[in-house]
């Protein structure tokens, strides 16, 4: 038995340049039709003695369609609606994530990322089973069925990641707010923010008498928001100010940092040096040993800039993965 499959698009494109002949087909399986009518119109007009499978989560909204190509259509299954014939009301709230579907993968660590969650429940389909530790996220990359919504939602408020054509079905079942991935522009922001709210606390927290001493005499002949700019652009270069060499920096014994990458970002030692040169501010000399794993990385630098590595390197985009960045204590 062969089988063809296909967009409206393309199999109408085939069917305009007399490529492909559709009045022999036995059975048209058509697969959630809502945005395809016009196409689909063409289509089955070429095929008018074969039948109709029509695939669809609500086909009283295609009432007319059915009327015009699958006329006393059966339908089989579970309708979304009452015995009055008014849609079912919500099962749950969920929140929902709209990405594309060579995405879905990548939007997954993103949301993951972006709620910063340490014991996330995901779910791809089959049982729904509750973990033994309560989970901090619920994630959802499949469509659930109403009652498989309703078994989420008893764990956590679920979030789907979902295709823009899938959103329809999930109001039909949920009360949903949307949830925005964030964006590289987003991600520089947040990364922004912290800086400023460092600083704010140090000036807030701290005496700054001795810095300010230092700066006085460029105070007088530069504006001083020029100067602090210098001084961030310099930070962010340690390089510029100090060339020492490695051995600089002997070491009694290292601490170590847990870095959310690895080896299934596609992440690799020498990605992470970069970073935590470039991003962190550290020397060579204050790296140790790297240890790349498949979806974290653990990393030995100098005890006395743990702390500067950590705060630094959250955030930063190791082979476009957000790293979080704390120490590892074992």
């Amino acid at each position: 038995m062969g089988v063809l499959a296909g967009s409206p698009a393309d199999l109408g494109a085939l069917v305009t340049r007399s490529a492909l002949k559709l009045d022999t087909l036995q059975t048209l399986v058509i697969a959630w039709p809502e945005s395809f009518f016009a196409e689909l119109d063409t289509l089955l007009g070429e095929a008018p003695e074969a039948r109709r499978v029509i695939l669809s989560w609500d086909p009283h909204g295609l009432t007319d369609f059915i009327e015009r190509h699958a006329r006393r259509a059966e339908i089989v299954g579970d309708i979304p609606l009452d015995s009055a014939a008014k849609p079912l009301a919500s099962v749950a709230s969920a929140r929902y994530a709209v990405v594309p579907a060579g995405r879905r993968a990548v939007a997954v660590r993103d949301v993951l990322d972006a709620v910063r969650s340490v014991r996330p429940y995901v779910w791809k389909g089959g049982d729904v089973t509750a973990p033994a530790e309560p989970p901090d996220a619920v994630v959802a990359t499949t469509l659930p069925t109403r009652e498989e919504l309703r078994m989420l939602a008893a764990i956590a408020q679920p979030l789907v990641v979902a295709l823009a054509s899938q959103v329809p079905y999930l109001k039909s079942i949920a009360s949903l707010s949307p949830f925005a991935l964030p964006s590289r522009a987003d991600r520089a922001q947040d990364r922004h923010a912290a800086l400023r709210a460092q600083i704010l606390a140090r000036l807030t927290q701290s005496d700054v008498d001795a810095e300010l001493a230092v700066l006085a005499p460029l105070f007088e002949e530069h504006d001083p928001a020029l100067v602090a700019g210098a001084l961030l652009a310099i930070s962010r270069e340690p390089a510029a100010v100090s060339k020492q060499p490695e051995t600089d920096f002997p070491q009694a014994g290292w601490a170590k940092m847990f870095l959310t990458v690895g080896t299934k970002d596609r992440a690799s030692a020498k990605d992470l040096v970069g970073a935590l040169i470039k991003e962190a501010g550290l020397q060579k000399g204050q790296i140790g040993k790297i240890d790349v794993r498949e979806t974290f990385s653990l990393v030995e630098v100098a005890p006395a800039a743990l702390d500067q590595a950590v705060r630094r390197m959250t955030g930063v985009s190791v082979r476009g993965r957000r790293v979080t960045a704390r120490s590892d204590r074992g």
